[in-house]
């Protein structure tokens, strides 16, 4: 018996005990980078739309509620992605998947760059489509990169595939200073993470995945190529006491009090931070008079304070719990959201509040969703994560729409009232203090193993 899987008082360990046990390995890296590769590329183009239509409100004298519309549209798909995905992600798999999201996302997306000018409802309909494919890869990466990873680390790594997330926005600030007020071309960029096939076709299923559906030998598998070690040299798999297929009906009897937890939480932390990443750039620009380069250069900043407040969340997720992090990070997040509604004499006044919230009221993902995921036990983890976080990103539709009747307007490069600052970030901020409360009914998962769970 090798001694990779026997501990010095002569007992084996278990396949995850070895995991636990050693240090990372390149390719569980793999897993992680893969993750967070997907959802900076995916996220690239959700921010991105918000770029495009600050360019499109003069060039297509797009109304308040038309713009509104069109961002709503990408929320509309990413609730319906998510749902989709995570059911889909229990019954056929994380990687495949993952595969299809990527495929949905680049699909829609290379077909906006042909859009006639002005076709504003054709290019909301297609905004739907790429937002199914971009609300079900966060869903699935997460939970194909805890089944792989250590118990003590799962917040923080997990949490990688959320943290990286911002650059995303970084990316399309970089390529808006760069290409300027070509529109097409910045959609197109959109296309770029179809390479991302590659590299999902080098790694495995998820071992977990595998025994939920009665295949222990390619768990094994799964789990030696993480590993790296002959499949003889991995330890015992735990037992499934009874496989079941995921269902809704499972998911409502069984696990009721997480999936509202996860919904309304979600859908509080969504709406308080997501009316910035869509409508950020419009207000900077049309309410407070920033130029376009102007605000491409500060939502660079933006992107760098977000990322910050996402590594803080997962970081701190395994120090103090994930359940103390959400709170704190929702309370302060929402002092930013009061900060911006009443004051904000000037655009720097702004602007530092946007900095507050986004790191955060947004930051606070670089937890939420492994957080989520965690509520739920192998058989059912990505279903009721999307369930859950797919009612919650109704919050998608509802900012961006609320936002756009609330400015109105012929058409909003016109002028848009500061007034619209003050009662969109009182009640963003309300919707933080209710998120930050109710994840403090959630169960503390801090250091637990996925399947005591």
């Amino acid at each position: 018996m090798s001694d990779t899987h026997v501990t010095q008082a002569g007992q084996t360990l278990t396949a995850y005990e070895q995991i636990d046990s050693r240090p990372l390995t390149g390719h569980q890296k793999s897993i992680i980078g893969l993750a967070i590769a997907g959802n900076i590329s995916e996220f690239f183009d959700m921010f991105l739309i918000g770029f495009v239509v600050s360019l499109l409100t003069s060039a297509w004298h797009l109304t308040g509620v038309s713009a509104g519309i069109i961002l709503a549209c990408s929320g509309l798909g990413t609730v319906i992605g998510s749902i989709l995905w995570g059911r889909l992600a229990d019954r056929f798999g994380r990687k495949h998947a993952f595969q299809w999201c990527v495929l949905c996302f680049v699909v829609f997306t290379a077909l906006s760059v042909f859009l006639p000018d002005g076709a504003w409802i054709l290019l909301a309909i297609l905004r739907i489509g790429v937002g199914i494919g971009v609300g079900g890869l966060n869903i699935v990466s997460i939970p194909y990169v805890q089944e792989f990873v250590p118990a003590r680390q799962r917040g923080m790594l997990s949490g990688l595939a959320s943290v990286f997330i911002p650059l995303g926005l970084l990316l399309g600030s970089v390529s808006q200073s760069l290409i300027g007020d070509n529109w097409r071309v910045l959609v197109a960029l959109g296309v770029i993470p179809v390479l991302l096939l590659f590299w999902l076709a080098t790694v495995p299923e998820s071992p977990r995945f595998y025994q939920s559906v009665g295949r222990d030998n390619d768990a094994r598998k799964a789990l030696a190529w993480a590993l790296e070690l002959p499949a003889d040299q991995v330890g015992a798999l735990p037992k499934v006491e009874q496989e079941q297929k995921a269902s809704y009906r499972l998911l409502l009897s069984k696990h009721l009090k997480p999936l509202v937890i996860i919904s309304v939480g979600s859908f509080c932390f969504i709406l308080g931070s997501f009316a910035i990443q869509s409508w950020g750039q419009t207000l900077m620009k049309d309410a407070f008079g920033f130029s376009t380069q102007m605000v491409a250069y500060l939502f660079m900043g933006v992107s760098v304070a977000d990322c910050i407040g996402r590594f803080g969340s997962a970081w701190l997720a395994d120090i103090i719990g994930r359940r103390w992090t959400m709170f704190s990070f929702g309370v302060i997040g929402a002092l930013g959201c009061f900060y911006a509604a009443f004051f904000h004499n000037s655009g720097w006044q702004f602007y530092i509040a946007v900095l507050v919230i986004m790191t955060f009221a947004d930051g606070v993902f670089g937890i939420l969703n492994a957080f989520g995921g965690e509520q739920f036990p192998n058989d059912v983890r990505s279903t009721g994560l999307g369930l859950g976080y797919g009612i919650g990103a109704t919050a998608k539709i509802v900012g961006p729409i609320f936002m756009g009747l609330l400015v109105g307007g012929d058409y909003v490069s016109q002028h848009i009232n500061i007034g619209v600052v003050t009662t969109a970030f009182t009640f963003f901020g309300v919707c933080l203090v209710i998120g930050a409360v109710v994840y403090l009914f959630a169960q503390e998962t801090k250091g637990k193993d996925l399947e005591s769970l």
